[in-house]
């Protein structure tokens, strides 16, 4: 009996310990390992045992229970343990297909495999035990019952609780991360000796998660062949983690030769939230991701890159010697080819990433998990990534230049080129656009004024494009040759718009567009979002300078038509009679027009002195400050919402009210130039009208108790300053607000 008890309490039963699940009664037939965890005790003392009293009996199915619960831990164990999969990873196509005619096993988890060995350990303790106890009771004549309670009274309170575990495990088919929260969770207990397994257990399942940290936040790999870890590939919600580590292997060879790291970094990896554990905070995975992005953008830098750099380090290392024919082509065949080799560790040198990998390994071998241990290390480890992808865009790719470059060509800084852009296609813009050639011919205009203002040092000047969104042509400015010029000989020559374009304004050249085109590894800076809002902030200050342009040049056109009549009249004295009524007729116009260009003027003035540079100064000053790569982004994000809410922008009602405007302005100016050929003043009159009211709906708005408690509050005040500085639009707005005033012919508006 003594040996039949000492079997069943290792998972063994026979004729006097009995299995119920089992249906045949010899000793050795066991369940198949496949079969799941038994929900209920199924170790009984056989019925037919009479020499048993009632009270060993009691003590007796009390003690097999601990067997019970030790062969079902050992089959969690043994079927976690299993390594097959790994084999099956190999086969061939034809063993693959005729695999899947077979009934799906459970998917093979890294995490449970961890946690089994830990199990192993514990239930290795206890055979221990129930050894020592077999070699008591044979040494020595003491009561059987008495002893082997005895010995194995502490595994009462640790095997239940960890059969338990195993039981909702395999029930809820847990694993990965949910594994590793559920056993933190389990950890809060007060019982030292169960707390001490769990705690062991635990440590186990770390030791898989420093591995995927190491390889993910060291080498830039995503080691998980079963979706476990918290990090997840984009196009993995869709993927049979069956898949071989042979196929993975190939799949990131594949990426890493390709320019994949730019694809990664936007879009490839995210945060999986289902297999995050809750006591490693959002904030943290976010730096885990970012670190491991990070290095795999510094380890697998664009070929382009790699030989541009290699071609830099060459002529640094030969000083002043210049390249002058085939002879200084000689040695160019080696040394770039054998520098390429050195870009990635130079990128991220290998003491940097052993200092990485040094980290996680003082985290892996402590016994106990640490949370704020954890999180520094996370925070070194992403400071140093940042540091050296800062190093990679600011210092190797002139980050500074670039957006010099935006600053020049997307918000107008270089003026001169745009002014004289404007004035050569000021003809050009009064005709609708032609689908077929638009620009095509804007194209013209564009290198003329590239010709005439840009000079050949500019190197950034070639990355950028104009187009039409609403042709969806892009044509390169360092790629074309200037056409002859296109002249129209009347206006019916050019197509007008098609209607279905929503992006077309009135006049159809309001969809002019710049695009930029950024190299490796800059797109991690400039994404497709930024460059949006770049070519959003052109489009507006466009349309401004091209509405000022306008309105000077009306001023300029009449008055030189002015001054042609008065040198006719000085010749002709019968002319005076006409000459002196259209000089009264026209007077009350440029009053108009003065006030529609002191708004725009005001308005442009704001926006790039009080709005631009300023914000341009506050960047410069963070970029010299930061040696931080996801600083240096926010840094940026910050000035690009700055420019679009200091310019109102992301006011609804008040960009809709500068577009009327400048519309307006636009239309006054081409009624006035084309008063020649009509005597009608109603459609001068009409758009004044509608100045009026706009120009005074836009000072009302902007003087809004809402946008005066705004942040953008101080720069608004500035903007009002200008605007109003001897209170004529207070005084007028207060007027239309307050009196109902018949519409006026011409109404005056002088502010001087």
């Amino acid at each position: 009996m003594l040996h039949e008890l000492l079997l069943a309490l290792v998972g063994y039963t026979g004729d006097l310990i009995i299995d119920e699940r089992e249906h045949h009664k010899s000793l050795g037939l066991h369940l198949s390992p496949d079969a799941p965890i038994s929900d209920q005790r199924s170790f009984k003392l056989a019925s037919d045992i009479s020499f048993i009293d009632s009270s060993e009996r009691d003590l007796i199915e009390r003690l097999i229970t601990l067997g019970f619960y030790y062969r079902e831990l050992d089959r969690f164990a043994t079927k976690s343990r299993n390594l097959s999969w790994i084999r099956s990873a190999d086969v061939s196509p034809l063993e693959r297909a005729a695999g899947l005619s077979k009934p799906k096993t459970e998917k093979p988890s890294v995490y449970r495999r961890a946690i089994a060995n830990g199990l192993v350990e514990i239930l290795s303790v206890y055979r221990s035990a129930v050894l020592q106890i077999e070699q008591k009771l044979l040494s020595e004549t003491m009561p059987i019952l008495a002893t082997v309670t005895q010995g194995l009274n502490k595994f009462f309170v640790i095997l239940p609780p960890l059969y338990e575990l195993i039981l909702e495990i395999e029930r809820d088919d847990i694993r990965g991360g949910q594994l590793l929260n559920l056993l933190h969770k389990r950890c809060h207990c007060g019982v030292p000796e169960l707390q001490a397994c769990i705690q062991r257990l635990l440590w186990h399942g770390h030791q898989v998660l420093y591995n995927q940290l190491a390889s993910w936040m060291v080498y830039g790999i995503l080691q998980d062949q079963h979706g476990e870890f918290f990090i997840r590939r984009q196009e993995d919600r869709d993927v049979d983690y069956g898949s071989s580590i042979s196929d993975m292997s190939e799949k990131l060879a594949r990426l890493s030769t390709d320019d994949s790291s730019l694809m990664d970094w936007h879009l490839g990896f995210h945060i999986f939230l289902d297999m995050l554990p809750e006591y490693i905070p959002m904030h943290v995975a976010e730096s885990i991701l970012f670190a491991g992005k990070a290095v795999r953008v510094l380890r697998n830098p664009s070929p382009a890159f790699q030989f541009q750099d290699a071609l830099r380090n060459q002529q640094i290392k030969k000083g002043s010697q210049k390249v002058q024919g085939s002879s200084g082509r000689v040695p160019f065949h080696k040394e770039p080819f054998l520098d390429i080799k050195m870009i990635g560790e130079e990128l991220l040198p290998q003491s940097e990433a052993d200092k990485i990998e040094t980290m996680l390994q003082d985290l892996k071998e402590s016994s106990e998990f640490h949370k704020r241990s954890f999180e520094c290390s996370v925070d070194s480890i992403r400071a140093v990534a940042a540091s050296h992808l800062w190093q990679l865009v600011v210092v190797r790719a002139d980050l500074n230049g670039h957006l010099k470059a935006l600053k020049d060509y997307f918000l107008l800084a270089k003026g001169d080129f745009f002014q004289c852009f404007l004035e050569e296609s000021r003809h050009l813009m009064r005709l609708p656009p032609r689908q077929s050639t638009a620009e095509a011919d804007l194209m013209v205009p564009f290198q003329l004024a590239a010709i005439k203002t840009i000079s050949e040092e500019d190197k950034y000047f070639s990355l950028v494009s104009l187009r039409m969104p609403s042709f969806g042509i892009t044509v390169k400015s360092s790629q074309v040759d200037l056409p002859n010029t296109k002249t129209y000989t009347d206006g019916s020559s050019g197509a007008v718009l098609s209607s279905t374009s929503s992006e077309t304004s009135l006049d159809g050249w309001d969809g002019i567009a710049l695009e930029y085109s950024v190299d490796w590894p800059l797109q991690l800076f400039f994404t497709q979002e930024v460059l949006s809002k770049y070519r959003r902030i052109f489009q507006y200050l466009l349309r401004l300078k091209r509405t000022q342009m306008e309105l000077e040049k009306s001023w300029a056109s009449v008055m030189h038509q002015d001054h042609t009549d008065f040198a006719k009249h000085r010749n002709d004295r019968m002319n005076c009679s006409i000459s002196q009524p259209r000089r009264q007729r026209c007077r009350p116009m440029w009053h108009v027009r003065e006030h529609m260009a002191f708004l725009i003027r005001n308005l442009q003035f704001y926006i790039q002195v009080d709005v631009i540079e300023s914000q341009w100064n506050v960047l410069q000053s963070h970029i010299q400050d930061s040696h931080d790569f996801t600083e240096l982004v926010g840094f940026h994000q910050e000035y690009l919402s700055a420019l679009i809410s200091q310019s109102f922008l992301d006011i609804g009602s008040v960009s809709r009210i500068l577009d009327s405007i400048m519309t307006v302005c636009l239309q006054f100016c081409w009624n006035i130039e084309n008063q020649e050929s009509s005597q009608n003043t109603s459609e001068l009159e009409r758009i004044t009208e509608e100045f009026n009211k706009k120009s005074n709906s836009l000072y009302t708005i902007l003087r809004s108790s809402r946008l005066a408690g705004s942040q953008r509050a101080p720069f608004l005040r500035r903007f009002l300053l200008r605007m109003n500085f001897n209170s004529f639009f207070e005084a007028t707005a207060r007027g239309v607000l307050n009196v109902v005033r018949p519409r006026p012919s011409l109404p005056v508006l002088n502010q001087r």
